[in-house]
């Protein structure tokens, strides 16, 4: 048993809706493959090329991607598990896989014809693509309705010309999900959904984030000068595109959810292995708090996907499992590398888990997004 709050402990049955052999599988990934690399990927801010080949053929980057497009058709539980998992090893490994699977494999599953599904997903699931999300502006974040990237439509297609920051994988990805409007004017009513390919002309990274922490995590910024596609790159009826984002984000939220209490999770380990060196009342009290911080995180989850296989509505449990995930792993994060104090290796890890978990407060919508998401569903406009 990896940790006694894992999804799988030794003497509880596993839920239905969690398929242990993938949990399993990827967990013993992240103790081989990733948790000896985690710390050289945050020094150096890289993912180590055999790494991202190592996913790939361990299937995971392909876990929820339907069957009949070589992937494992897992639901929202078991992915939910898998990138708990990953990210307890490292959440820049576990980002990289949630962004891929959650906001571009999904989406193209939902709202993709017959011919993006076989032409997108089989490359995706496969490992030979990797996947991004282009939503975020230098003047559009939380407010996905201000985009001011626009496009222009003809008979041949699409032209699209702004820009794009922000963007987790975006200079990995093969693929990119992309979100553009045919006029700022028209708010949500004029924003669409296309495929762009990389290397088309006119599509470029322009820059590299130098972040606090998920190094290793690609983040960046894109430029798009007009880049001509063609009508089949469009995702979804033209106008819908902010009808496709938000379906994405409500199993980016879940997914996010999951890689912030891997970090919770990891954090745990971490302050209990501090505490037990020295224990005190006060360090049995901190670590109790943190257990409980973890173990109703995780209950507020497991609920959440759960649900979300079984197909009700879950956008305020959505944002609610990653409002108070990216919080727990905030708070256990801080308290692991207190207790760490000067311990060298133990100190250098809480370090990262710490920077690690405080981008989870922002990315997929921020903690104040999340609040007003929930009071608007709780007590109305």
């Amino acid at each position: 048993m990896a940790n006694e709050l894992g999804w799988v402990p030794a003497d509880v049955a596993t839920p239905l809706r969690v398929e242990r052999s993938w949990v399993e599988r990827a967990r013993s990934f992240a103790d081989r493959e990733i948790a000896p690399r985690a710390e050289a990927m945050d020094r150096d801010d890289a993912l180590p090329t055999e790494l991202l080949h190592s996913l790939a053929d361990s299937q995971l980057l392909g876990i929820s991607v339907p069957a009949e497009f070589g992937g494992g058709s897992a639901g929202s539980a078991t992915l939910a598990a898998v990138l708990e998992e990953i990210s307890r090893a490292s959440a820049a490994v576990a980002v990289l896989l949630a962004v891929h699977l959650s906001v571009c494999a999904a989406p193209i599953t939902e709202w993709g014809t017959p011919e993006q599904k076989e032409r997108c997903l089989r490359p995706l699931a496969a490992g030979h693509w990797i996947g991004a999300f282009g939503l975020t502006e230098p003047s559009a974040g939380s407010d996905a309705k201000g985009l001011t990237t626009r496009y222009s439509s003809s008979a041949e297609g699409f032209t699209i010309t702004g820009s794009k920051t922000f963007i987790t994988n975006g200079g990995l990805a093969d693929l990119l999900l992309l979100f553009a409007t045919r006029d700022p004017q028209l708010e949500s009513r004029g924003i669409t959904a296309f495929l762009l390919p990389k290397g088309t002309p006119g599509f470029s990274v322009t820059s590299r984030f130098n972040k606090l922490g998920l190094r290793g995590s690609e983040t960046t910024e894109l430029s798009l000068i007009d880049v001509r596609l063609p009508p089949a790159a469009r995702l979804g009826p033209e106008g819908s595109g902010l009808h496709v984002a938000l379906s994405a984000l409500t199993g980016g939220r879940i997914g996010i959810a999951a890689c912030a209490l891997g970090v919770a999770q990891a954090s745990f380990e971490s302050l209990r292995h501090s505490a037990s060196r020295s224990p005190s009342d006060l360090s049995r009290a901190q670590v109790a708090r943190a257990y409980t911080d973890v173990a109703a995180a995780r209950a507020l989850l497991r609920d959440t996907a759960e649900r979300r296989d079984r197909g009700e509505r879950v956008e305020q449990e959505a944002s609610a499992a990653k409002l108070f995930c990216s919080q727990v792993a905030v708070r256990v994060a801080a308290e692991a590398l207190d207790r760490a104090g000067r311990d060298g290796e133990d100190a250098r890890t809480a370090g990262r888990l710490l920077r690690d978990a405080r981008v989870f407060p922002i990315v997929e919508g921020t903690t104040e997004i999340q609040e007003l998401i929930l009071g608007r569903s709780l007590i109305g406009r």
